[in-house]
């Protein structure tokens, strides 16, 4: 266990993360996390360092637990079913993300350029893991699994870029009122749109309806005679 993983620098540490999640980098002070962590700046630099540290010790913390949910949901591939096993990746990086909604939102502040002076994180922490999944992948594109012609890494970025900003905006139901991963219909909902759109994007075999779950609340397109974008019914 890490010195930072128990004790008041853990206190310190989760106080962090939400306050850098809510308000990203630029916009908190490291007098609001010691307030939100109930001690004075003193014992927070004393325990973590200043706020850069602070910061680079919460994206460390964040990298680390997505890293170890990655590398899980990587080993499932290729199995049996490599269908079934890209889907079972991209579900269970959602649940990951659906459960750490924190976590996107670390990322999707720097993607507005928070933190902007800090330029290390994206090269040491996102793309080794991107290449990591594009280079799992790369077998069944060899083996006509994956269409050939697809580009992989923008794939694979349409994903994160749709798991993260459900996770952080979610969607706007029919009143108006914000519906995110906390919503369990919202979600089954945005899962079962995720896996179609990356079964067509990828051009995988098979009909995508048969390893989706339908929902009552939003029946998956072309299911019990609801249409396919296209489809002239």
């Amino acid at each position: 266990m890490r010195p930072a993983d128990s004790g008041q620098p853990a206190v310190i540490l989760k106080a962090a993360t939400q306050l850098f999640a809510a308000l990203g980098y630029d916009g908190t002070s490291t007098r609001q996390i010691a307030d939100a962590a109930g001690m004075n700046i003193a014992t927070v630099n004393y325990h973590v360092g200043g706020k850069r540290e602070l910061y680079l010790a919460v994206m460390e913390r964040a990298h680390r637990a997505e890293k170890a949910a990655l590398d899980k949901a990587l080993a499932h591939l290729p199995g049996d079913d490599p269908v079934a096993s890209i889907h079972r990746l991209v579900d269970d990086y959602l649940d990951f993300c659906a459960d750490n909604p924190e976590i996107p939102a670390l990322w999707m502040h720097r993607w507005l350029s928070d933190a902007s002076d800090i330029t290390e994180l994206e090269r040491q922490y996102v793309q080794p893991l991107v290449s990591a999944v594009t280079g799992a992948l790369r077998p069944a594109v060899e083996a006509g699994v994956i269409d050939g012609t697809v580009d992989l890494e923008y794939a694979m970025w349409t994903v994160i870029w749709s798991i993260h900003g459900f996770a952080k905006g979610g969607v706007l139901d029919a009143d108006g009122r914000r519906r995110g991963a906390g919503d369990r219909a919202a979600l089954r909902r945005f899962r079962a749109h995720l896996h179609l759109t990356l079964h067509r994007t990828l051009a995988l075999p098979g009909d995508p309806r048969t390893l989706l779950p339908d929902t009552p609340e939003s029946p998956l397109p072309g299911a019990s005679g609801n249409p396919l974008p296209g489809d002239p019914r």
